[in-house]
């Protein structure tokens, strides 16, 4: 029996694969169903779809911004399996919201004034459940799997990840809205009992305060919190300094902060990509709801050949010496996407191009091809950043390792959504932001190289953070 076999029967590991991967496909069919929907059938302007685009996208990294530093201690400070039950209990409330508007939107009720409001807001909730849940499921492995079997469960961790956000994607582009409404509540449900049958996983290290240094006068007297004026602004002033302790603690050494510096602003790229698929799609293309379902499957499954090709091309070994030359060639595949969407023929038909007929066209197959590379050659740059987030730190920090990326990367993301709609609103067309992309594809290639340099510097080496200074 193969390791991954007997993981997949185990107890202690099965519970939370189908957790995570439930919770990972709800993510992406509530995100992916409500924003074709709103931008298919709700607006007919390029400008306003690619507007709720970007929103829809910022409202839901907004949470990992803010909230990341919090998480990351929790999964390192409590029982991550609890954690798992309380989060899941709320994805049931948060999925119901949703639910409730997507259902009210398809009848043409409120759409404007209740629905779409509902639906951003379980969105920004579902962040929020992402956020706490994230860092969880690569930290607990260490405490429920023996030492050989670690690198096993990630890879079916990381693979089951990209199974759901691949299942979510395709079924969000083809059932209607009322079918996404129940399934997203039954999904939801069946997450929360499997979250109940994760064992336990208590702190491996002292229980510590949370980082509320602000914060804490005011709970050492708990009158003084009915009493004090302007609390949420210091709840707020806690977490910004939390958040930067955990930033700076982590970024301080060169490795770390070039391989979160160079996915980051990856990320941002592929921000404002997700962004114009959408409205790409339906205006530039004149293609249905399927094919933009169908680009952002395309990248996915990109990003997961990517990320087994670098593996086999290094070998084993986590090295950021192809970084450049992977982001190098994204860019050369952004300048070819571009010039292929320019040259895309005006369909003569009335109506939206579907499947069948997008994929007969004469320039489909090159279309199809430069997304492709896009994302093939994304993964390829990206996936050994990671390695080095969770190789280069002692194990009891990696949760807050993540954590501080997740940080980062989250907020460059929601930088480059930001862009994307500001560009929008400039009025520059979403085929001429394919070319910015791409330039800005080429600052990541030059942080890869930084990261290659100061990896040979400190070959062997490994990073030493210190979060002490986080309680205090």
């Amino acid at each position: 029996m193969t390791t991954t076999t007997h993981l997949l029967r185990a107890r202690r590991f099965l519970p939370l694969f189908v957790t995570q991967l439930l919770g990972a496909f709800n993510d992406n069919l509530f995100k992916n169903a409500m924003v074709l929907f709103v931008v298919f059938n709700v607006y007919n302007s390029e400008k306003a779809e690619a507007h709720f685009s970007g929103m829809a996208t910022a409202l839901f990294i907004i949470p990992f911004v803010a909230l990341s530093a919090l998480s990351g201690q929790l999964a390192d400070m409590r029982d991550k399996a609890r954690i798992i039950r309380i989060v899941k209990t709320c994805e049931i409330g948060i999925m119901t919201v949703g639910a409730t508007g997507l259902l009210l939107a398809w009848k043409g009720f409120h759409v404007e004034g209740l629905a779409i409001p509902l639906m951003l807001l379980a969105l920004f909730a579902m962040g929020v459940h992402s956020t706490f849940f994230g860092p969880i499921k690569y930290a607990i492995l260490p405490q429920h799997l023996h030492a050989d079997e670690v690198l096993a469960g990630t890879g079916l961790v990381e693979a089951g990840t990209y199974m759901a956000i691949l299942a979510g994607t395709i079924v969000a582009g083809y059932i209607s809205a009322p079918a996404a409404a129940v399934t997203v509540i039954v999904t939801a449900l069946i997450g929360f009992f499997a979250g109940r049958s994760v064992p336990p996983a208590p702190p491996e290290q002292p229980n510590e305060p949370l980082a509320l240094p602000l914060l804490r006068p005011f709970l050492a007297r708990p009158r003084n919190v009915v009493r004090a004026l302007g609390l949420v602004p210091v709840v707020v002033a806690d977490q910004v300094v939390s958040l930067y302790r955990l930033v700076h603690s982590t970024t301080r050494h060169p490795r770390v902060f070039l391989a979160i510096s160079a996915i980051s602003f990856f990320w941002a790229v592929g921000a404002i990509l997700f962004v114009q698929f959408p409205p790409l799609a339906k205006n530039v293309l004149g293609c249905s709801k399927e094919v933009a379902s169908l680009f952002l499957v395309i990248f996915s499954v990109g990003i997961a050949i990517g990320s087994v090709s670098i593996n086999r091309l290094l070998k084993g070994t986590v090295s950021a010496r192809y970084a450049p030359i992977c982001v190098v060639g994204t860019a050369l595949f952004v300048v070819g996407f571009h010039f292929v969407c320019a040259a895309w023929p005006v369909p003569e038909q009335r109506g939206l191009l579907n499947l069948t007929a997008f994929i007969t066209a004469p320039l489909a197959v090159p279309l199809i091809g430069t997304l492709l590379g896009i994302a093939i050659t994304g993964g390829m740059f990206i996936v050994p950043l990671y390695a080095f987030l969770t190789t280069v730190v002692e194990k009891c920090e990696a949760a807050r390792t993540i954590a501080a990326n997740n940080i980062v990367n989250s907020g460059a993301m929601l930088a480059g959504s930001l862009l994307a709609m500001g560009l929008t609103a400039a009025g520059m067309r979403i085929v001429d932001q394919l070319l910015l992309t791409g330039i800005l594809c080429l600052f990541s290639a030059w942080l890869g190289w930084l990261l290659y340099r100061a990896e040979v510097a400190h070959l062997g080496a490994q990073e030493t953070h210190t979060f002490d200074e986080m309680a205090g």
